[in-house]
């Protein structure tokens, strides 16, 4: 044991001192400016831990919260006639779509797009935009009246939060119920749920009903132009799928060769100012 620690202080004692020395010798010029106060490395800054005086701190306002009590009945319904605003704004784009020509519209793009057996063209934020502005030329008339009836007069303080909901309630109503002229049927389902009594006239069918009823009717409305936008689609899709059934091309997908017919088809016909009339003439416009 004492021989191998006389070999190893032998070979590694002159490389610990050469390393030590070095080492002081970095630490001398390092230590010196530090005890002359001096800027290390040469030439940087003075360092300082002091803001400067024309610097001048952020002032934020207090907030503050507070909540008492209401005095009389007026300022508890006012916070109950808040609260119910609040909760119809939340609902307020799925009651624009429902209770609108929304439903109908974006459905029947999106069958023509799968009809064409497109997959990522037209997108379908472009097919809900479209349809959005379809709707809102549709039922322009509708909300000029509800804006005319309801909202200038209760911005302007003449009516009351009841009357400008039963002024705007009626004109969209209406137009629901045209819709529906037709086929009443799904207001008799939904009637004779509620109530035993047949109802003669549009004002004898509440509006929780009149809503889902014309929910059913837009979408049973939808799918049957769906159908009838599949079929001379699904015709040339069995055409070519027959013509490649008789080369013996089992392994090419039909779709695949019937796509560009079936768009040809649809540019040579004017498709989208068909579609697009049909479904305004459909609201009646």
């Amino acid at each position: 044991m004492k021989k191998e620690l006389e070999k190893f202080f032998s070979k590694k004692l002159p490389k610990i001192v050469f390393f030590a020395l070095i080492a002081i010798i970095c630490a001398l010029p390092v230590a010196s400016q530090s005890a002359g106060n001096e800027n290390f490395p040469n030439g940087s800054p003075q360092g300082t831990t002091e803001m400067s005086e024309r610097i001048t701190g952020v002032d934020f306002p207090n907030i503050q919260f507070s909540a008492s009590a209401p005095q009389d009945g007026h300022q508890v319904a006012f916070s109950v006639q808040l609260l119910l605003l609040l909760s119809l704004l939340t609902l307020a784009p799925s009651i624009l779509i429902l209770t609108t020509c929304f439903l109908r519209f974006s459905i029947a793009l999106d069958f023509i797009k799968r009809a064409l057996s497109l997959q990522q063209v037209p997108p379908t934020a472009v097919l809900n935009g479209i349809a959005l502005f379809m709707t809102l030329f549709c039922m322009w008339p509708t909300f000029n009246q509800v804006y005319k009836t309801a909202f200038k007069p209760l911005s302007n303080n003449e009516i009351s939060i009841e009357q400008a909901y039963e002024n705007a309630e009626g004109p969209i109503r209406l137009f629901m119920y045209n819709q529906m002229v037709d086929d009443t049927s799904y207001i008799t389902t939904f009637m004779s749920m509620v109530s035993d009594t047949k109802p003669r006239t549009l004002a004898d069918v509440p509006t929780y009903v009149l809503i889902p009823a014309y929910i059913l009717h837009e979408l049973t409305t939808a799918f049957k132009i769906g159908v009838m936008l599949y079929i001379p689609f699904l015709i040339i899709d069995m055409v070519v799928a027959s013509i490649l059934m008789s080369m013996g091309m089992m392994m090419l997908p039909p779709v695949q060769i019937s796509m560009p017919f079936k768009l040809m088809l649809f540019v040579l016909v004017d498709g989208w100012g068909l579609l697009t009339t049909q479904l305004f003439r459909g609201v009646g416009l």
